[in-house]
């Protein structure tokens, strides 16, 4: 049977419900799928969607978020489409909307995540389930904001090397490290600036975040913030924790937790 859905991206997608052949376009998403309790139905996914380990192995690759292979998704023959508007390319998903139901999100805010998990359960005959983890991610930031209920720290958010590139406003980035505990140097910029580090210490930020993607940074870069920041404390930072806005958003205010008390630890201690 037909039934009709509204996206993040206000667009309406019709579809067979419930869907047996899904594709998803977005790592955090396709782990969502998987913590919703979906399985064979889910016979696509990108090379950038590693967890689950099990689907990373077995799945068909469809490509990555940026460069979908459009021909093995023509011989997939979906009956749904999952993707995102930041992650995905519009021409791309443009082109897939015209043979295949594609639901997109649009994810800005912790609002709009808790939102996607119950739309995407919904989506997939998945709803009780998406309920009950919406319902528990909201509890986990709910007592981590209590405990620490405003920004407190300075910071910069490295997300690239060659260029230095930033998450600033109107990011998901953005909104979790405000809920972590940060205050955005770069709050006044948008989206995802190139950043030269004589501007970084113009901001002097008490806390440098080097994270593990898009660009794996390691500690072997913190030198190179060290010469314009030498007073601010470099932490290496989980990628996935800070922007994955799927099933993992469960383990992020733990990781929250730690990694504010270390970083007061270390400006103590500096």
């Amino acid at each position: 049977m037909k039934y009709e859905f509204v996206d993040q991206m206000r667009r309406r997608v019709s579809l067979e419900f419930p869907p047996q052949r899904v594709v998803s376009l977005v790592p955090s998403q396709t782990e969502l799928l998987y913590d919703l309790g979906l399985d064979k139905e889910v016979i696509g996914i990108t090379k950038f969607c590693i967890h689950p380990n099990e689907w990373f192995r077995s799945k068909t690759r469809v490509g990555g978020t940026k460069q979908v292979k459009l021909d093995i998704i023509e011989k997939l023959q979906p009956d749904l489409i999952i993707g995102n508007k930041e992650e995905n390319e519009r021409e791309q998903i443009e082109a897939l909307a015209a043979k295949y139901p594609v639901w997109m999100s649009d994810i800005k805010s912790l609002d709009d995540a808790v939102n996607m998990i119950e739309a995407i359960g919904e989506l997939v005959d998945k709803a009780e389930n998406a309920k009950k983890l919406s319902e528990r991610i909201n509890v986990a930031f709910g007592a981590f904001q209590k405990e620490y209920p405003a920004p407190t720290l300075p910071a910069a958010y490295f997300i690239w090397r060659k260029p230095y590139m930033v998450a600033a406003s109107d990011t998901f980035v953005d909104e979790m490290l405000r809920i972590a505990g940060f205050v955005n140097v770069f709050a006044e910029r948008k989206r995802y600036p190139h950043i030269p580090l004589e501007e970084l210490a113009k901001t002097a930020p008490q806390v440098i975040l080097l994270s593990s993607e898009p660009y794996p940074f390691k500690k072997k870069h913190f030198d190179e913030f060290k010469r314009v920041c030498p007073n601010a404390v470099i932490k290496l930072v989980d990628g996935e924790l800070f922007s994955w806005y799927g099933s993992r958003l469960l383990h992020t205010p733990a990781y929250f937790r730690r990694l504010l008390n270390e970083c007061l630890i270390d400006l103590v201690n500096s």
